[in-house]
């Protein structure tokens, strides 16, 4: 490693994955630096996965509550009341907690931490406010950043990095988008006591996911109260007093106290000055790298949202440990994207891995569906009308499960496990074969034995 310059590694992003590949990289001996302008863990820790999760949390104690009558419990609704601002604060006490931790985890590790925003002025030299720091291999892991559509009125409204904020929870919302994050959050203000109506352009939310999967939850979802409006989108936003005149390209109408947009995310790269130094974007604003996160200046790598891959924190994390160990470890490791498990935690929760069935027979496979649609053993005493659904995708030559799908109560920590058995090959013979544990949800799984398809 040099000592000509003030570090061996300059990050710019203190966000899952450039954490992780500072304090690897440290670990390996290199002089680490991370420049960050927001705060520490980047878009998950702070407007993301944890902020959401416990709001999701948050929003679905009410039905807890309400089903608590069945199992005995004596629930006068005229005491029960929600105090959103108490939310609020217990989340922000909770994220300033693991800000603290990042930051000394970074500090533990050795990392010198430079706050402020970082544009590049070479391959080597990165200026932060008035002062220039040299590197001998600079990482971009600036992440992504909520993206508005362009309509009359769009300053009206809000994403999801402002919803973690609200002074106040509305009467009415409106979530505008069909992907991870409008349908958590619609599951959210709903469960909180919202009047909330989802828009989205296409024939049916949640692209790219089993369409079973995505069929059925939009059936669970309506259940909950929900008003799910597709092959609609918004033309224009009005501003009335404290409320939202929302007009449609179906010529209808919303009133509504809040509109929020999850209609997708671009990359963060405003005033870094890549393209000055010939780092390449591609048409959609992305970093573009290589198999091995190399742009195509030699010192300048780039990891996470901001490349393109799954936006999702355990794929940067992941990415992260294969960078340090390509530039201060032994230069070997590759990135495996296949049989990404990922959770939606939409009411009730989607848990899948591997291939939908569509993208399997795609891909020319012969295959059996294995499908059971069930009510959770919960809900027979509380009377909730939630149903659970649970999918295998099989590949009908090898035996092999492709994928398997899930919607119902976690379902993401179900599928965490379901992973490492599609990542290791599992057939659906070694699934019948697992002793399936009773009474629980997870057991279908191992129980399912006709096919349907």
């Amino acid at each position: 490693m040099s000592d000509n310059q003030d570090f061996d590694l300059i990050i710019v992003g203190a966000g899952s994955g450039g954490v992780r590949l500072a304090r690897m990289s440290a670990a390996k001996g290199a002089r680490v630096a991370v420049v960050e302008s927001r705060y520490l863990g980047g878009t998950c820790v702070n407007v993301g996965c944890v902020p959401k999760k416990l709001f999701v949390y948050g929003s679905h104690a009410g039905e807890d509550i309400e089903d608590a009558a069945g199992y005995g419990w004596n629930v006068p609704g005229d005491q029960i009341s929600f105090d959103w601002t108490r939310l609020v604060a217990n989340k922000n006490a909770e994220i300033e907690r693991l800000n603290g931790i990042y930051g000394r985890m970074l500090a533990n590790a050795g990392v010198t931490v430079i706050e402020g925003t970082a544009s590049l002025a070479d391959a080597h030299t990165v200026v932060v406010g008035e002062r220039s720091y040299t590197a001998k291999h600079i990482t971009i892991a600036t992440g992504s950043w909520p993206v508005v559509p362009d309509v009359p009125g769009k300053e009206c409204v809000l994403t999801s990095n402002e919803m973690f904020y609200l002074p106040q929870l509305p009467r009415q919302a409106v979530v505008w988008g069909g992907g991870y994050i409008a349908v958590e959050f619609a599951g959210i203000l709903a469960g909180l006591g919202v009047e909330t109506t989802l828009l989205y352009r296409g024939d049916l939310f949640l692209r790219g996911f089993d369409d079973d999967v995505r069929e059925f939850t939009a059936t669970e979802m309506r259940k909950k109260g929900v008003d799910l409006r597709f092959g609609v989108n918004i033309e224009s936003i009005e501003s009335e007093d404290t409320h939202y005149n929302v007009d449609l390209t179906d010529g209808s109408r919303l009133h509504t106290g809040l509109v929020m947009a999850a209609t997708g995310r671009r990359a963060l790269v405003d005033g870094l000055g890549l393209e000055g130094l010939g780092v390449q974007l591609s048409a959609s604003g992305h970093v573009v790298v290589d198999d091995h996160f190399q742009t195509v200046v030699p010192s300048i790598t780039a990891l996470g949202d901001v490349i393109g891959t799954p936006q999702l924190t355990p794929v940067a994390l992941a990415q992260g440990m294969v960078l340090s160990r390509r530039l201060f470890g032994d230069g070997q490791g590759e990135m495996d994207y296949a049989c990404i498990p990922t959770a939606v935690f939409c009411q009730p929760n989607i848990g899948t891995v591997g291939l939908t069935e569509a993208e399997a027979r795609e891909a020319g496979h012969k295959l059996r569906i294995y499908r059971s649609e069930f009510k959770p053993m919960k809900h027979t005493l509380s009377g909730r009308d939630e149903r659970s659904l649970m999918k295998l995708v099989v590949d009908a030559d090898t035996d092999r499960v492709l994928g398997a799908h899930m919607v119902g109560p976690d379902a993401g920590e179900i599928t965490q496990g379901i992973a490492v058995a599609l990542k290791a090959g599992a057939t659906k013979a070694q699934f019948d074969s697992t002793i399936g544990i009773h009474p629980t949800s997870a057991e279908e799984f191992v129980t399912m034995r006709e096919p349907v398809a």
